[in-house]
């Protein structure tokens, strides 16, 4: 069975995106998809970004185990406000903090905001920053309007049945993706 591993990006005091990434770890777990942990930044309280992993002389144990869990991953899903158009500083942390190890990764991109948009405006600078370290971007977007009105605190869904069916294929490109690196590591 596959492995996910969800990054929950805000840090903000009063976070909303956390919802759609327990969503996402629910909506994967009770389909039987592939295994899941949640990377939630907030817990993790790193320092900002200094130098990469394979530079520093002794890394704290809360990077080695994130870094574990990320290459151990067969594909990551990125959960991610929008904040002025940008994605958080604690995104961009972590992104620049591991190089080798998202290489190839499949990531899948789910933006999240306030508004009507879903965040859209994040995607463009988060996917051109995953390209710059080797990462690939799975085409299909995951974009959330009005989280507050469409998932409560416990990632429940407001309408399930079509925020499932929104997910169906997110979650199936990114598995494909899965598929088809798994593939090509077979046959390399």
């Amino acid at each position: 069975m596959a492995t996910i591993a969800i990054i929950s990006s805000s840090i903000r005091t009063g976070r909303k995106s956390h919802r759609v990434a327990l969503y996402f770890k629910k909506y994967i777990e009770e389909r039987q998809l592939a295994s899941v942990n949640i990377l939630d930044l907030n817990e993790y309280k790193f320092p900002v970004f200094e130098e990469r992993l394979k530079f520093q002389v002794s890394p704290d144990n809360k990077v080695l185990e994130f870094t574990k869990l990320i290459t151990d991953a067969d594909g990551v899903i990125i959960v991610t406000p929008e904040y002025n158009g940008g994605y958080p500083a604690s995104l961009k942390n972590v992104i620049d903090l591991l190089y080798n190890e998202w290489h190839r990764k499949p990531v899948a991109i789910s933006t999240v905001s306030d508004g009507v948009f879903g965040g859209t405006q994040v995607i463009t600078s988060l996917q051109f920053t995953l390209w710059k370290i080797r990462a690939w971007t799975v085409p299909a977007m995951f974009p959330v309007p009005a989280v507050d009105k469409t998932f409560d605190e416990n990632g429940i869904a407001a309408d399930k049945e079509s925020t499932d069916k929104k997910a169906d294929a997110f979650v199936d490109e990114l598995m494909w993706c899965i598929e088809a690196k798994n593939k090509m590591n077979t046959n390399s």
